[in-house]
């Protein structure tokens, strides 16, 4: 028996108080003390894990003045605050046993664009690349770039003091904010921004928290003026937080904003900001240059910089062969060729050239080539190149290099590449010394690291492969740090040149020296007690403040100790996500969890319900229990042996008795199970498995919900519902049971089984089932041309008419058809944690399926989402899984049989709506469709849209109707009523189709359909 959940670290009194008052005072914004967004927002990108006591998420800048006048009384003044943006720091930044205060939920609006005067007003929530978004249309856009740009919050990146690639030319955000609106801990909104001798007279002159706060910047920057200059070397990556060295700008002007950005949330809460924008450049081009050693394309920069790029990027052979592994390679490996005799490519450095003018890009580009012509194959030089022209193509390898920084992360065995001396900074003219001695280091204690960074900057990022739950390497945070922080003193450096402090604040009294104490000054008058973000950067000058220690604050891998490893080895899918936060992509348009986008809810996200399912695990540890055990008898005990118990605590859970496992289940339902996060998180985390998982167990203990069965048993009753549809039709398409079903059911609604059966159409097109037998009487010419199709449940009985029109296809295309018996595939079962009944399902779908594959024939499946159930799911549990491919990998192989149709048939122009666990698990798979399409002479383009919002069973189950409705909203709504779209869209997925004709009442061919209407249009047939 396992016992319930009860005991979980609760929200201390302090803050129970402060969040009822906050109500009282006619708080507008979410207020979370539940332990399950508590455990969410309790990790980010680095190695620590610290619960914090609630989340609060302001609804607009009335809603941060309340919290900051409230913790300013005194009954609150031990209240803890800390800003979180996209929570994507490596180094803690956010973190807290606070209050976490996010602004990335309601407060994320643009609030004016002035393209003339080119500048931009936002709310600190924006997320960069939904501002560059809508800047896109003015020629415009916000240059910092980063690898998180897709969820990285523009008041993350002033905290942080962001940059990234192209920093030499474009500089850090702060050299692009004009303004801030800022709410000091007194609850004064202030409007920082460069001002005048006159004006700062005035504002010293206030007796408030700015004119103390001004009075202290501008009495320290003239008193230490010297010193200040002399302590901090001119890097391009210079000091980020409490900027001392540039508290004045070039001009004179006294700038508040230098010591606000980058300060990490540790003095003010950031509502908005006015930025500086600039004009897209015209032209692009990137020179992608290949090394036989990553030291020599780190000394190779020097000469590359003489040659006037915009950026270098390099990146060393681990985090490349991570790259070619992934479904990213695809889009760019004809941009890395390699030819006989080449050597292994050890480090490249891509070379970026922005202009307005292509003539005057091309020659700049020559330059540079003609000196790589010149050196390729000496010592130390490249030994080839190439050059990509155009700014989609240029993205397409960008976006390698962004996701790369993920791919890191999912090294195989427990040692996982970790940032935590993650940033370096050095002058450029330092950085092959520095990273040859860094390398010594890391090599002296025999791990295993991954290298990329900023060249041009001198910024050099390097993950060190450590497993954290062994006690004995974690003490190597500490000894690889200290010795880092000498190497890069050193090389007259900084240790934090890009990703901000947190935790690493620990060493900030070694690189200030005698200027730290201006810092505890400035923390003292912005924050007297301590309140916002300590431990960061600076503590205020009172009893009790401290620097946080590298090695003082919990980790994840302390926690994940304490889960015994036989459990961590079965829902592995959850615990080696690290937070990364790449499921956290804003883009509608993007197939990365819908869940997400449609609730903005962080417990509904993959790096969310990873979170909640290894703390469940470590709750469930500590109470004795072992959850691989538990899955075992729960398939033993059956439906009968736990039903007691299961009544008993569905019971207590209505009655409000408190169980984690009911927050965990809550998070687990909202999954859409569609995949995306398997195939486009860099970790790989599999939601859909460990969630499966995880409801195996959770109902061995509550009462499952009627529909579940309905689902899962769907598979199995439909052959025999088939054969006289009316009855079923009747009673989904009835009022009152559709009534009865959401009620009671669960169910919003069900599609109807067609009135003609595939049986009834494949007898009039003679078509023969597939047995051993029939294939393997198959003549030699007929097996050539032979295809054994196999069945889903949906397309062959809800979209019968799908199944036929493929078979035509294939028939007119010359190919023999040949269809399988149906047997269910156990996918529903699966999504609904019936892993037990799922195991049956595969083995014995399996066994029929291995026979009909001995014959040598290809097997096809029509349903993407049930189709790549074979290659995912099935080797989980099936020691030989069938090769069951999708109808346009194998067509794609085919072309030759059908070229000679493409100048006889009319040309159209279609639009692909690919399926999400096809797009992001099968990525080839898409260019197959476009392959197959141009052989036949049609034109087929991929749009560009997320999640329909069906995914499977999803959109009718009662209560994901509104979530469903709303993801479809986001993206394919738009898409699919564009008048200008009318006739040309072709969809994948069963669900897909569904969904649109549900909510918008059109049908959408599937593409095989499509190409069958083009020939026979064209009025020409293939002669047999």
């Amino acid at each position: 028996m396992i016992p319930r959940i009860s005991t979980v670290e609760t929200t201390q009194a302090v803050y129970l108080r402060f969040i009822e008052a906050l109500k009282d005072a006619g708080f507008a914004g979410d207020l979370n003390q539940d332990y399950a967004n508590r455990i969410v927002l309790s990790t980010d990108n680095s190695i620590y894990q610290v619960l914090p006591q609630g989340v609060l998420y302001p609804k607009h800048l009335d809603d941060l003045q309340l919290i900051a006048n409230l913790s300013s009384q005194q009954e609150f003044n031990e209240v803890v605050l800390t800003p979180r943006g996209g929570g994507t720091g490596t180094n803690g930044q956010s973190l807290t046993d606070g209050l976490v205060v996010d602004v990335s939920k309601h407060m994320n609006q643009i609030l004016e664009i002035n393209p003339e005067e080119r500048w931009v007003r936002v709310q600190a929530g924006v997320v960069k690349d939904q501002l560059n978004a809508a800047l896109k249309p003015y020629g415009l856009f916000f240059a910092p770039e980063l690898s998180t740009s897709n969820r990285a919050t523009v008041g993350g990146m002033i905290n942080t003091d962001a940059s990234g690639q192209g920093s030499c030319l474009y500089g850090k955000t702060r050299d692009h904010v004009l303004a801030l609106k800022s709410v000091f801990l007194d609850g004064t909104v202030w409007e920082s921004g460069p001002v005048d001798d006159d004006e700062l007279l005035k504002i010293k002159a206030r007796q408030d928290r700015v004119g103390q706060a001004h009075r202290l910047v501008d009495e320290i920057f003239r008193e230490k003026h010297a010193l200040i200059k002399a302590k901090f070397p001119p890097l391009n990556r210079c000091l980020t937080g409490y900027d001392l060295a540039h508290i004045r700008d070039e001009s004179g002007l006294f700038n508040l904003n230098s010591v606000l950005c980058g300060g990490e949330g540790s003095l003010a809460f950031i509502a908005e900001a006015k930025l500086n924008v600039l004009p897209i450049p015209k032209y692009a081009a990137l020179v992608n240059v290949k090394y036989d050693s990553f030291e020599a394309s780190m000394r190779d920069a020097k000469a590359i910089m003489a040659k006037g790029p915009t950026s270098i990027e390099t990146i060393d052979s681990k985090v490349l062969n991570l790259a070619m592994e992934d479904i990213v390679w695809d889009t760019v490996a004809d941009y890395f060729p390699q030819y006989e005799g080449d050597p292994a490519i050890r480090g490249i450095n891509l070379v970026e050239y922005t202009d307005d003018d292509p003539d005057a890009l091309k020659a700049r580009v020559a330059q540079l080539t003609e000196h790589l012509d010149a050196v390729s194959g000496g010592a130390g030089q490249c030994f080839g190149y190439s050059v990509v022209y155009g700014g989609e193509e240029i993205k397409k390898v960008w976006a390698m290099r962004k996701r790369a920084v993920g791919l890191l992360g999912n090294a195989q065995g427990q040692e996982r590449p970790i940032p935590f001396v993650e940033d370096t900074a050095v002058p450029p003219e330092n950085l092959a010394d520095f990273i040859m001695e860094f390398r010594e280091v890391l090599d002296s204690h025999n791990l295993a690291y991954g290298m990329f960074g900023h060249v041009d900057a001198g910024v050099l990022h390097v993950r060190p492969a450590i497993d954290m739950k062994d006690p004995e390497q974690e003490q190597m945070i500490r000894t690889v740090t200290d010795r880092v922080v000498a190497l890069t003193q050193k090389y007259h450096g900084l240790l934090w040149g890009e990703h901000g402090k947190g935790v690493r604040s620990e060493y900030a009294p070694e690189f200030f020296g005698e200027l730290y104490v201006e810092l505890q000054r400035i923390k003292g008058v912005f924050d007297p007690y301590n309140q916002l973000n300590p431990g960061k950067i600076a503590t205020p000058q009172i009893d009790g403040a401290e620097l946080l220690k590298i090695d003082a604050v919990t980790t994840r891998g302390q926690l994940d100790r304490e889960i015994p490893a036989v459990d961590r080895d079965t829902y592995d899918a959850a615990m080696f996500c690290n937070g990364n936060g790449a499921c956290y992509n804003y883009d509608p348009k993007d197939a990365m969890c819908p869940s997400w986008k449609g609730t903005r809810q962080r417990i509904h996200s993959p790096k969310g319900r990873a979170s909640l399912v290894r703390e469940w695990l470590r709750l469930m540890a500590k109470q004795g229990v072992s959850l691989s055990d538990a899955a075992q008898q729960t398939r033993e005990s059956g439906f009968i042996g736990s039903l007691p118990a299961r009544i008993r605590n569905s019971w207590r859970k209505q009655q409000g008795e408190y169980d984690f496992s009911n927050e965990v289940h809550e998070a687990m339902l909202g999954c859409l199970a569609c995949k995306s996060c398997v195939g486009q998180c860099p970790i790989k985390v599999n939601v859909p498995e460990f969630r499966a998982q995880f409801l195996e167990v959770y109902y061995s203990r509550y009462m499952r919900p009627f529909k579940d069965y309905m689902i899962g048993s769907l598979e199995f009753v439909i052959p025999t519902l088939a054969k006289v549809p009316g009855p079923y039709n009747w009673l989904m398409r009835n009022k009152t049971a559709q009534r009865l079903f959401r009620n009671t059911g669960g169910m919003v609604d069900s599609p109807v089984i067609c009135r003609h059966s595939l049986a009834q159409g494949l007898k009039a097109r003679a078509i023969p089932w597939a047995s051993v037998e029939t294939l393997n009487a198959l003549t030699g010419n007929q097996r050539e041309k032979s295809v054994v199709l196999v069945q889903d449940a949906f397309t062959s009985y809800f979209e019968t008419h799908v199944v036929l029109d493929l078979i035509d296809l294939l028939s007119e295309l010359g190919f023999n058809v040949l269809v399988a018996p149906f047997l269910p595939n156990g996918k529903p079962l699966h999504v609904h944690g019936f892993m037990g009944a799922f195991e049956n399902a595969a083995q014995h779908n399996t066994q029929m399926l291995k026979a009909l594959e001995s014959a040598g024939l290809p097997l096809i499946g029509v349903d993407p989402s049930m189709t790549l159930t074979y290659r995912q799911e099935y080797a989980k549990v099936v020691e030989n899984p069938p090769n069951v491919q999708l109808i346009q990998e194998w067509l794609v192989t085919q072309t030759e049989a059908f070229e000679h149709l493409s100048g006889r048939l009319a040309a159209h122009n279609f639009k692909l709506l690919a399926h999400c666990t096809e797009k992001t698990s099968a990525a080839p798979s898409i260019k197959q469709w476009q392959t197959i399409y141009a052989a036949l002479g049609q034109t087929l383009s991929v749009e560009a849209v997320g999640c329909c919002g069906m995914s499977g069973t999803y959109g009718h189950e009662t209560p994901n109707l509104a979530t469903s409705k709303k993801i479809y909203e986001l993206s394919w709504a738009e898409v699919v009523n564009d008048p200008q779209n009318q006739g040309k869209l072709v969809a994948t997925g069963y669900s897909c189709r569904s969904q649109v004709k549900r909510i918008d009442q059109t049908s959408l061919p599937h593409p095989a359909q499509a190409l069958l209407d083009v020939m026979r249009s064209s009025r020409y047939q293939v002669t047999q």
